[in-house]
């Protein structure tokens, strides 16, 4: 006789929980907070679950992707626009913010949370404490801006201004942290964080009906690019790369990728504020390591093309940090000779904080990193004719600037002038079959520019200097004319831009070192601020040779980051005689 088995044969068996990682470079002490259903049997987070599982949507809606046609037609593929920049705070940082805190305990719910941010995490931080009842207090440093702090202020949140930079902020919110048990919301280092970011990369395969190559992030701490890659590697077809994108001066992921482990800068670049990070999170390293595909650098001039770019398919303004990924879609599709070639990427709009101040350097610069300008340096005889003889090459290309000052003991003239490439202008229907790239055209059209000015008989001689930043950031500012100083050093300066900043620069420049209290002579001084958290300065110092030693330790004792750009070529063309 055949018996029924028991009723509890019949339950399918149970999962055996995750066993405790024992790999070292495995962040366990990050999911304490996750249940251990949506932990994978190594003991790391099951990103699909949490994904699909996340919270997000029952406070924001689900953002656009906005093809850009503009940029679409002039680079001959589909680009997608994936619009972050319009999320309530203008910023994907509110998907993180919010799943994080949404998943808190009743308990640490009715504590409150902290964090520390002067930017769109402590925006993303304050609408979601208000959206769940939970009181927040921001840390954020002395020198943030009105508007931002403002800002969170009206969205609910207590806002502590304190310390003289980021690090004196984090360190005060870490003591406030444990005196009065409140949970830190972290920027991107939390599986929730990671997981609420992550579903953007969930929508783009949702809103894209045909298959993509590519989807380009930002990159700051790694959150973003962690959560995308995490979905769209489990999710996506196997062809579809993910490639984050970073500033050449704030490269934390691509440097710890390179090396197989975390790297921590000395110095980050703060014009993409929203992504200046010195050290990569422990977790968003272990999953970039797994599944990004590549990663791409780019300069400032580049994003400023960028913010371009995307201000001209959508009439929104990117803040720098938002057109990254879009700066790095072009550089790959240039990079690899993608140019005509139809395939089909999105580009992360992360965010539109953007400080209104940093348009002035964002429109100078943009046409010089989209290869549509070219700056020169000119030497004509200082002669009757000679500027007409000059305009004469140039035209009829629009001429964006030009600059020049008599020198009365000097035969020659040295001149900046600066315009626009026709190059530029060719729009899709015009190409050819194989179309050239923007770069390569450039440099052929700007080689036979300074070709037939340097064959003209009366002897001119032009160099392209758009990659000189000291002539961008200061030389073609200074139109004192060329003068003699003897034993002129000139150095440039880099310090952080708050009150009084600019003041207690020239404190410590006319003071002396610890050694001697004889101060040195300043022979040059260019100051300009471009509405960032850095500013830039340009110094002409007189040093003795004798006074070598005690000037390099000067430098030092001075404090803030410098370069000596004696050597210059375009210091010794316009600055010296």
């Amino acid at each position: 006789m055949n018996h029924l088995p028991a009723s509890s044969d019949l339950q399918p068996p149970l999962p055996s929980p995750p066993t405790e990682p024992t790999n070292q470079s495995i962040p366990s002490h990050l999911y304490s907070r996750l249940p251990f259903h949506h932990l994978l049997q190594d003991g790391t987070p099951d990103y699909l679950k949490l994904i699909l599982n996340s919270k997000v949507y029952d406070l924001i809606q689900e953002t656009p992707l906005t093809h850009a046609i503009n940029l679409s037609d002039r680079l001959g593929v589909w680009v997608g626009l994936k619009r972050e920049d319009l999320q309530p705070v203008f910023s994907f940082k509110i998907r993180g913010a919010y799943n994080m805190m949404a998943h808190l305990s009743a308990e640490d719910k009715a504590k409150g949370v902290i964090a520390c941010s002067a930017g769109n995490h402590a925006q993303g931080v304050a609408m979601s404490a208000k959206a769940l009842n939970i009181k927040a207090t921001i840390v954020m440093p002395l020198a943030t801006p009105s508007i931002k702090y403002k800002n969170v202020g009206r969205l609910g949140s207590s806002v502590l201004l304190h310390g003289d930079d980021f690090d004196e902020a984090k360190r005060e919110c870490s003591r406030l942290t444990h005196q009065k048990g409140l949970t830190n919301v972290p920027p991107f280092d939390d599986p929730y964080v990671i997981s609420g970011q992550g579903t953007i990369g969930l929508e783009i395969l949702k809103q894209v009906e045909d298959g993509l190559d590519a989807i380009f992030v930002c990159v700051g701490g790694g959150g973003l690019l962690a959560g995308i890659a995490s979905y769209v590697k489990r999710i996506g077809h196997p062809g579809l790369k993910v490639i984050g994108v970073e500033c050449e001066d704030q490269k934390a992921m691509t440097d710890s990728l390179e090396s197989g482990q975390r790297v921590v800068l000395n110095e980050v670049g703060l014009f993409s504020d929203g992504t200046a990070v010195r050290v990569v999170g422990e977790e968003t390293f272990r999953i970039c390591k797994e599944h990004v595909d590549e990663m791409i650098t780019v300069t400032n001039d580049e994003l400023c093309a960028s913010i371009k770019d995307v201000f001209e398919d959508t009439r929104s303004v990117p803040e720098p940090a938002g057109s990254l990924a879009v700066a790095g879609m072009k550089r790959y599709i240039h990079q690899n000779n993608l140019v005509g070639s139809g395939k089909r990427f999105v580009g992360i709009v992360s965010g539109a904080n953007m400080n209104f101040d940093r348009l002035r350097f964002v429109a100078e610069r943009a046409d010089l990193g989209d290869d549509r300008e070219a700056l020169l340096s000119v030497t004509v005889p200082e002669q009757p004719g000679s500027f007409v003889k000059l305009h004469s090459y140039i035209q009829p290309r629009p001429v964006t600037e030009f600059s020049y000052r008599y020198a009365s003991n000097s035969t020659q003239a040295s001149i900046f002038i600066s315009f626009r490439l026709s190059s530029s202008s060719i729009r899709r229907q015009e190409r050819t079959e194989v179309p050239m790239d923007s770069k390569t055209k450039r440099q052929k059209e700007l080689t036979e520019v300074i070709e037939s000015i340097g064959k003209d008989p009366i002897g001119m001689k032009a160099q392209d200097i758009s990659d000189n930043e000291m002539a961008k950031s200061h030389a073609r500012y200074l139109v004192g004319g060329r003068t003699q100083v003897k034993d002129e050093r000139l150095i440039s300066f880099v310090f952080p831009e708050r009150p009084g900043a600019l003041h207690k620069f020239l404190i410590g420049l006319s003071s002396g070192s610890s050694s001697s209290s004889e101060a040195f002579n300043v022979t040059l001084f260019h100051y300009r601020n471009h509405g960032a958290d850095m500013s830039r300065v340009l110094a002409g110092i007189q040093v003795r040779k004798d006074e070598l030693d005690r000037f390099e330790k000067f430098l030092i004792e001075l404090g803030y980051s410098f370069t000596d750009e004696t050597d210059n070529e375009v210091y010794q063309q316009f600055l010296m005689e």
